[in-house]
């Protein structure tokens, strides 16, 4: 399946609505400190999401098959906590499962998080072929 989104700019600055094929909207702005209105997350926020996003329902798929005792998922994730490395950048993501889970499940839920296709896409080579219309 073809993954899809669009971003379109409007009267307010640095605020973009982006929408799917789905239906759904959602929304990137600025801090105020940098010109923006504060109305959303930043790009780079919505990046870190959709790694957290794609990890916790990555887990619960997982723990689900398995019908194993995974209650919820916190996610908690920072781009460059110790500031900017000198190569490349660092994403720091720290995962606490609830549940009556043994360590063995643990260690398992923790490879298959570092599985999940965002994260997988993140690691692996990404190109970005640009066009103007």
């Amino acid at each position: 399946m073809i993954q899809h989104a669009h971003a379109q700019s409007g009267s307010v600055p640095y605020r973009i609505t982006l929408t799917n094929e789905q239906g759904h909207t959602w929304h990137a702005d600025e801090p105020a400190t940098d010109g923006g209105a504060d109305t959303a997350p930043t790009p780079l926020q919505l990046m870190l999401s959709a790694l957290g996003a794609c990890t916790a329902i990555t887990l619960q798929m997982y723990a689900g098959r398995k019908q194993w005792p995974l209650t919820f998922i916190d996610v908690d994730l920072k781009l460059n906590p110790e500031g900017k490395p000198t190569d490349g950048n660092q994403i720091t993501r720290s995962i606490t499962l609830h549940g009556d889970l043994d360590a063995e499940q643990r260690q398992r839920l923790l490879q298959i998080a570092n599985a999940c296709p965002v994260h997988r896409l993140m690691e692996g080579k990404v190109e970005v072929p640009t066009t103007l219309a």
